[in-house]
């Protein structure tokens, strides 16, 4: 009967672990209008630019593409997704987002993201009750600590990294059970599966639970004894990854030509910061929008659990050798929050793009721990010590002040220090004259001290609203479910508008727009050199000309009608313009999307000529770069090019001199007090597309308007750019106005550049001759049939190279060959070929044989302890 009751109370505190948390922060997302609760999300920077895309895709893999685990042509042109998959999605709890389609994914991120706080709330409490370090309701004040610590907060947008904060509690334990048990089963599970869902994260977990190691080895006896566990810790680590190397081994290929290529090579020895700005960070609410590009790290546990992690290195209950190793990590830690060599090293090797600190959760952690085990019921602060406390507080609330620190008011400080006040009072009373009450003001001064310090974070974080996501979303939605009933083939479709560079992965079709930490570098590097918005870690194809739309595939192209205005909202952001696509074949519509086919769209794998094996890397200039490119593959001399500069017909001035070029020179205002422009006239003499360049530095220091209406590019970019002036448009006069946003512009790469309709037709017709008729597609693998006429003996494709393609023709394998540094070509002798194509993750058979082997070796290894502890009995 007793164990029955011990049972239940023990399941109302774990019920209570995770409820407490999600309530509250439910409570907050109600107030702020969240969806479904209102016309708000929770979108925001990353989550709302690439993280509710990767949920699409997640769902899309799951009931319609099974193969886009491995592979996906909706990231740019093409590229692996296994180790994508590594890094975004594969937490199991992401499965609870299947019930949420479309523009309702925002309400299951919101469900999701409480569902995650309640889980972190509920290990922590499972952690503290089997260690015994707190007992009954008392758990809730630090269980709701740690689920609403200043990390969780400042990262609740990082959805891909807080299921760290629900399984680090877990591993902990069973490091915990590893040390004093011998029992390393729970460790190896917990740890395998952390390495699974995020192995960044695990990296993070990995370093720390060695810290934990020489925490606990004081309380061991004997060095013998010390060193048994280190070699057990050190087997069980390797079994952990060795359970997760078929995700670990292929993942870290991935990155190898990835986002590994970023790693740096030069380490400085020197202090990111004032180390005096990390006590900004122990007031609540100490987060603001530009805390994230950079700040300190985010360590809020709310005050009373901050005192009694202090109070733990002065605990003589505690053996003086473990408080002092205790010392020694809270010291590493420290130092790790502003040494440039530790920072990297807890970041493996890469400064954070944004989202500094990462790792600080295991701090906030760490703290609860140490106050988990100093404020014991028994526990009584000295009114003198208080005393002290309270003085270090008032000096630290000064110093805050005198550093101006833009996220800390005067409230805050105040705030700060009222809780600082009732901390101390809590910890002066003696908890014997009234247990329940006690324990239930312990609760209370935490949990509003955190949430207070949550909800004043908050606060200052603007979000996307439900119908920007949800109206765009399903505009595209329906615009991408039309061209699929139409045609189930195999083709890109282009553009001229953008809500995020993963729109592919949200609605489903291909194109060459990506961004995410591992996106290969030979695709920014490619697009940006034929004239796209590029760099690392995102591409965007959004200046296109009819050679890049023919030869990288853009069967179907898109527009936004009434310039993506609806009910005066602009619903569809605009990022490009394309008059030589108002020729093109309208195909399908929706109320704001107009969709049109591209008759000179180029398969995806065509016969085109050897020269192309010769094409040196890219020039300076865009257009003849890409003009090489389709002239060595038509196999006609690169040096006559496609396309023709042209001349302004006119060019004004207003308030900056004159000159007699316009491209390379550097204009300066005149008068710094009155507006400044520089208006070129340009009338074009034929029918043909007319191209404009821009050199990336004009983008910083002027605006541009065509025809007085604002241009619509996308304004991130490193390379010379393309854009469409007209098409079909001769006699009819264009004026291109440039507005000095600052006192001076270089007008880098500005010039007009006509394209030979007919020549480039008679190229076109020539990489026609030899399609790849595809019979049978998927994500990660196409096979057709091709004929390859006389002067061409290579199948070209638009394919990016990577080690796990593999390709057979007429039954045998090939080797593919890469050419311009960016996609595959395999050399092909006239005539008809049966092709096949299947894309397989490197090392990931390796990878699954060592999991056996691991798995086999656990297996094994419990066998013969379970046998070992019978024969004692």
């Amino acid at each position: 009967m007793t164990r029955n009751k011990w049972t239940d109370s023990n399941r109302l505190i774990l019920a209570g672990a995770f409820l407490i948390p999600a309530f509250l922060m439910g409570a907050y997302f109600a107030y702020r209008q969240m969806a479904p609760f209102g016309p708000s999300s929770l979108l925001t920077v990353d989550l709302g630019q690439q993280y509710i895309d990767f949920f699409a895709y997640f769902r899309n893999i799951i009931l319609h593409h099974p193969s886009a685990l491995f592979y996906s042509f909706s990231k740019g042109l093409g590229g692996e997704m296994f180790g994508t998959n590594a890094y975004y999605l594969f937490s199991p709890l992401n499965l609870l987002l299947l019930a949420f389609p479309g523009k309702w994914l925002t309400s299951g991120v919101m469900l999701l993201t409480l569902v995650r706080y309640g889980l972190a709330g509920l290990s922590m409490a499972w952690l503290i009750q089997r260690t015994s370090l707190q007992r009954g309701p008392r758990i809730w004040a630090f269980s709701t600590a740690y689920a609403l610590n200043g990390w969780m907060i400042a990262n609740q947008l990082n959805m891909i990294w807080l299921d760290a904060l629900i399984l680090l509690p877990l591993i902990t334990w069973g490091l915990l059970r590893l040390i004093r048990e011998k029992r390393p089963g729970t460790y190896v599970a917990w740890l395998a599966v952390m390495l699974i869902d995020n192995y960044y994260m695990a990296w993070m977990i990995c370093i720390f639970t060695l810290l934990v190691l020489l925490w606990q080895l004081p309380v061991l006896n004997g060095w013998k004894a010390r060193l048994k566990t280190c070699g057990a810790y050190l087997v069980s680590s390797v079994l952990s990854a060795g359970i997760a190397a078929v995700v670990l081994l292929p993942t870290a290929y991935a990155l190898t030509t990835s986002k590994g290529t970023y790693t740096e090579t030069s380490i400085s020895s020197k202090l990111e910061y004032n180390p005096l700005k990390m006590l900004g960070k122990l007031v609540p609410g100490s987060f603001n929008f530009n805390q994230m590009p950079s700040g300190q790290p985010n360590i809020y546990i709310g005050m009373l659990l901050l005192i009694g992690a202090i109070l733990y290195f002065f605990n003589a209950k505690v053996n003086w050798r473990q408080r002092l190793v205790a010392l020694l990590v809270t010291i590493f830690f420290i130092a790790s929050f502003c040494y440039e060599p530790l920072d990297l090293l807890w970041h493996a090797g890469q400064f954070p793009v944004w989202y500094p600190y990462r790792f600080s959760f295991l701090f906030s952690f760490w703290c609860i721990l140490l106050a988990a085990k100093t404020l014991q019921p028994n526990f009584q602060l000295k009114w003198w010590g208080a005393l002290i406390l309270l003085g270090v507080s008032i000096l630290i609330c000064w110093e805050t002040d005198r550093l101006n620190l833009s996220y800390l008011s005067t409230s805050q400080r105040m705030i700060g220090l009222g809780f600082v006040v009732i901390a101390l009072a809590t910890l002066v009373l003696a908890r014997r004259n009234s247990p329940r009450l006690y324990d239930l003001l312990l609760i209370l001064v935490i949990t509003c001290d955190v949430a207070t310090s949550a909800f004043t974070s908050l606060n200052k974080i603007a979000y996307v609203s439900q119908n920007e996501f949800g109206q765009y979303t399903s505009q595209l939605n329906q615009a991408s479910h039309q061209l699929k009933k139409k045609d189930t083939g195999f083709y890109r479709v282009a553009k001229t508008f953008m809500r995020t560079k993963d729109d592919p992965m949200q609605s489903d079709f291909y194109s060459a727009d990506h961004f995410g930490s591992t996106l290969e570098p030979l695709q920014p590097s490619f697009l940006g050199a034929i004239g796209q918005p590029a760099g690392d870690g995102f591409v965007s194809y959004d200046n296109g000309t009819q050679l890049t739309d023919a030869l990288l595939g853009f069967k179907y192209t898109m527009t936004a009608k009434h310039h993506g205005i609806m009910n005066g909202d602009q619903i569809m952001p605009l990022s490009g313009y394309r008059p030589d696509w108002r020729s093109q074949s309208k195909v399908g519509q929706t109320s704001m999307i107009t969709s049109r086919k591209n008759k000179d769209a180029l398969p995806i794998a065509f016969g085109a000529s050897s020269e192309i094996f010769q094409l040196a890397k890219a020039t300076l200039d865009p257009l003849s770069y890409q003009s090489q490119i389709f002239q060595a593959l038509a196999g006609r001399p690169i040096n006559k090019s496609l396309f023709t500069v042209q001349n302004f017909n006119s060019v004004k001035y207003t308030n900056v001199q004159s000159a007699e070029q316009i491209t390379g020179t550097t204009f300066r205002k005149q008068n710094l007090l009155k507006p400044a422009t520089i208006q070129l006239k340009f009338i074009p003499p034929t029918n043909d597309s007319y191209y404009l360049t821009l050199g990336p530095e004009v983008k910083e220091n002027a605006s541009i308007s065509i025809n007085k209406r604002d241009f619509a590019q996308y304004d991130t970019y490193r390379d010379t750019v393309v854009i469409n002036l007209a098409h079909h448009q001769k006699g009819k006069p264009i004026t291109i106005t440039l507005r000095l946003k600052k006192t001076s512009v270089w007008l880098q790469n500005v010039s007009v550049y006509r394209l030979n309709q007919r020549p480039f037709n008679a190229s076109l017709k020539t990489l026609k001759q030899s399609p790849l008729k595809i019979d049978h597609h998927s994500e990660s693998s196409i096979s057709g049939h091709v004929h390859i006429h006389h002067g061409q003996s290579v199948l070209m494709t638009t394919i990016p190279t990577a080690k796990g393609w593999h390709v057979k023709v007429d039954g045998q394998s090939v080797t593919p060959r890469t050419v311009i540094g960016t996609f595959m070509a395999i050399p092909m002798s006239p005539g008809k070929h049966r092709v096949q194509f299947y894309y397989r993750p490197p090392f990931l058979i390796l990878g699954a044989v060592v999991s056996l082997v691991s798995l086999g070796a656990c297996w094994y290894l419990h066998r013969r302890q379970t046998r070992k502890v019978n024969s004692t009995f």
